[in-house]
């Protein structure tokens, strides 16, 4: 069966409706810079995360849930209360698909680690989360789980810990975090985040 000229153009079409563009995403970028930095860096003393090189898929999931109420609504999340107003200044899924594009243009910084983990003891721990993000760290966007190797300690913790104590994926329209809730809920205290979060950084 041939595909006719019209179906090309209707492709065309909604490649184009749904692909980023990143000049305009560079504007739209601007009210993220103050927190996560030029070059999505990000800022561990406003307790930003970088964005550079995390997937687009998954910077773009984030960002509906932020806009949509499903991630950064707990009064407790302070963070993520202060990032979702920033996703609510991105009219709609065009501008996400854009500030994205333009994110992807930045290259991942170096991660240094700032929390004293023991990466042996961590490795083991990590065999649970291995499952879906991947021995290497890298994640698996068939599992919508993302890449833990751009993140920092710090972030690495603060997310484990809003999981395990239902901050985080508790709505019912995240079925990702209610997955990863479980999961945080292995980890017996900080110190046992601490010493994950120090494996992953030194894959």
């Amino acid at each position: 069966m041939k595909t006719t000229p019209i179906v090309f153009i209707l492709l065309a079409t909604l490649s184009s409706l749904f692909a980023g563009d990143a000049a305009k995403g560079k504007q739209l970028y601007m009210t993220c810079l103050a927190c996560h930095g030029p070059n999505g860096e990000g800022n561990s003393a406003l307790k930003s995360p970088p964005l550079a090189g995390q997937e687009d898929w998954y910077l773009t999931s984030q960002l509906k849930k932020f806009k949509e109420g499903v991630r950064g609504a707990d009064p407790k999340d302070v963070t993520g209360m202060q990032m979702r107003p920033m996703a609510m200044t991105l009219a709609d899924d065009k501008a996400i698909a854009d500030v994205v594009a333009h994110i992807k243009s930045f290259a991942p910084s170096t991660i240094a680690p700032t929390l004293k983990g023991d990466a042996t003891a961590g490795k083991a721990l990590y065999a649970t989360c291995a499952a879906c993000h991947g021995a290497d760290g890298k994640g698996n966007p068939a599992l919508k789980a993302p890449s833990l190797k751009t993140l920092p300690d710090w972030y690495i913790v603060a997310q484990l810990m809003k999981f395990k104590e239902g901050i985080r994926g508790t709505h019912p329209k995240d079925i990702e975090g209610m997955q990863m809730r479980p999961m945080s809920m292995m980890l017996a205290d900080e110190k046992a985040m601490i010493n994950v979060a120090a494996y992953i950084l030194s894959l």
